[in-house]
């Protein structure tokens, strides 16, 4: 009797081309697995896709004089290049921007609010003056509260692995 697998595998930010640490990580091992399980006459599933939201695609797109549907486009096709020259082969590889995704995602959402799993909450946002716009975690850098560390971002730090909230930044910069 064969059984039914499912693997859902890391979604990758569109806001540069993979590298060697993303294949070996966390592309190859499940990819292996998929093989192994389909050989056994498994039924296998194993999706994945592009985040296209999120401040390294907004930051990549200010980089390159591009809008940040330009830079979520331009990656997520490199993806595809790139699965299709290692072999490495999905059943679905999708995107966040797609109607399906803002659709289920709103649906998830949604239901946990009503059924009282989370909750909305007004939260302060660090605001650039110079800039004139709201700073979300990457556009904000200062010194880490737990290891002392500079550039440390609003959103973590990566020398100590701690994550931040960049309000507990010190001497907070914009980027």
């Amino acid at each position: 009797m064969s059984e039914r697998i499912f693997i859902g595998v890391a979604w990758p930010y569109a806001d540069g081309p993979l590298h060697l640490g993303h294949i070996a990580g966390a592309y190859l091992p499940p990819d292996i697995f998929a093989r192994y399980h389909r050989t056994k006459g498994n039924e296998v599933l194993m999706v994945s896709g592009s985040d296209q939201h999120g401040t390294p695609i907004t930051i990549k797109a200010e980089q390159e004089g591009k809008t940040p549907a330009q830079i979520a486009s331009k990656y997520h096709q490199q993806f595809l290049d790139s699965w299709q020259k290692l072999g490495i082969s999905f059943d679905l590889f999708t995107n966040t921007g797609t109607t399906n995704h803002a659709e289920v995602a709103s649906d998830i959402f949604l239901t946990l609010l009503d059924k009282g799993y989370i909750y909305k909450s007004i939260v302060s946002q660090p605001f650039c003056p110079h800039c004139q716009r709201f700073l979300p975690d990457r556009y904000i850098e200062g010194t880490c509260p737990y290891c002392n560390s500079s550039g440390a971002r609003g959103d973590q730090c990566d020398d100590c692995g701690k994550p931040i909230n960049a309000s507990e930044l010190i001497d907070p910069q914009c980027r």
